[in-house]
């Protein structure tokens, strides 16, 4: 029986083999079984999150006992996985050395390899891009299973099911993307659900164990949401998980993309949830950040010519900075020299899309809210001021 428009959610406070084997079988078992989505003999896709070679502790990437119990399962119905992404600028072998992939790889005798060769992915009726590029490996296989990192994102808010996706572009095209979107992350979302819809893996499994709050997708703390989470779609299993993160879907740009798409996943209690949640459950103290561009700024007359005012900049943190260049390399827009140590900005050019902060190794690039945007937040709180004065 399909459960397409139904959510998992299922509590585990650790990463022990054990626990996380029952909660993939768990996942599979509710979904109608493994032999759902894997033949014997099909070549099956795990698109691991590996944005950049970090250590598991870190938990910037999936853990690899998520990926080792999933693919035991695909391997058990008879299928051939392979663990595959493109990062965004390291090399792939050693980044996925470093994640701890290549280790579940030499164990299962399974191939762990960069998702490389572009091809043009056949576009939905109603997609934003005509002409999206993503590895050949992707297309070729016969099932893609998405195992996402349950992360907060400086750009898009949050990177879960659907962020994931855009590892299917191959390496640095993922900064020429970001360059031809701009500044809209709408027109970013709007990628993302292209993405979607052209890939459409069978099932997303979400790796919530612990992930990363704060100023993710890289330079975040640990979070320990406790959760491992599944749907066959990544789409609800977002708006799902924003709502328990405690973000407000107005400012998740994915959700204001789908929305004006007429998507049915926007519309509210549009999904079945089961397992160990309820739906009014929230992680407490979820550090969500602020959204770069303000609610406010669609209120605004002329607000495409106020966006980059109202948009926080990134800045250089030279105490921690070890002069990788990692930064200069990975920016599409040539909006940054990097010397001795040094950054200069170019913020003219910088369209906001922030990968040098996403691709640095140490955290030495941080954000700074532009004046206008201090100044219409502290007219903001002093309006709410009156108001709850007013009413006493």
């Amino acid at each position: 029986m399909s459960r397409s428009g139904d959510l998992l959610l299922l509590s585990r406070s650790g990463y022990d083999a054990a626990g996380v084997d029952s909660a993939i079988r768990a996942v599979f078992g509710y979904f109608g079984g493994i032999g759902r989505f894997v033949r014997p003999g099909s070549r099956v896709l795990l698109k691991v999150n590996l944005v950049a070679g970090h250590p598991p502790e870190r938990r910037v990437t999936t853990d690899p006992e998520i990926v080792r119990a999933v693919a035991r399962q695909v391997l058990s119905a008879g299928g051939r996985p392979f663990i595959a992404d493109s990062p965004g600028i390291d090399a792939f072998v050693p980044a996925a050395e470093r994640a701890g992939f290549m280790d579940v790889a030499r164990e299962l005798g399974i191939p762990c390899v960069e998702l490389t060769d572009p091809v043009p992915l056949p576009p939905a009726p109603d997609a934003l891009f005509r002409r999206i590029e993503v590895s050949r490996l992707v297309l070729e296989a016969d099932t893609v299973i998405n195992l996402p990192k349950m992360k907060t994102h400086g750009q898009m808010l949050l990177t879960l099911g659907v962020k994931n996706l855009f590892g299917c572009i191959v390496g640095r095209r993922k900064a020429s993307w970001h360059y031809d979107v701009g500044l809209s992350r709408e027109r970013f979302a709007g990628l993302l659900l292209d993405l979607r819809a052209g890939i459409a893996p069978a099932l997303t499994i979400l790796d919530g164990i612990v992930g990363m709050d704060g100023a993710g997708p890289t330079s975040g703390r640990p979070f320990p949401y406790g959760v491992v989470a599944a749907a066959e779609d990544a789409l609800a299993l977002d708006f799902q998980l924003c709502r328990m993160m405690g973000a407000s879907l107005e400012d998740f740009p994915l959700w204001l993309a789908a929305k004006k798409r007429g998507l049915p996943q926007c519309a509210p209690n549009g999904s079945t949830l089961a397992g160990d949640f309820p739906s009014s459950h929230t992680f407490p103290g979820t550090d969500i950040p602020a959204p770069r561009s303000l609610r406010l700024l669609p209120r605004l007359p002329f607000a495409r010519l106020w966006e980059r005012a109202l948009t926080s900049r990134p800045i250089h943190v030279p105490s921690l900075c070890i002069g990788c260049g990692r930064c200069e390399a990975v920016c599409a827009a040539g909006a940054l020299k990097h010397a001795d140590r040094t950054l200069r900005f170019n913020y003219r050019r910088c369209i906001r899309c922030y990968c040098c902060h996403e691709m640095c190794p140490v955290r030495a690039i941080a954000f700074r809210e532009s004046p206008l945007v201090r100044l219409l937040r502290g007219a903001e709180n002093l309006a709410s001021r009156l108001t709850r004065l007013r009413g006493r």
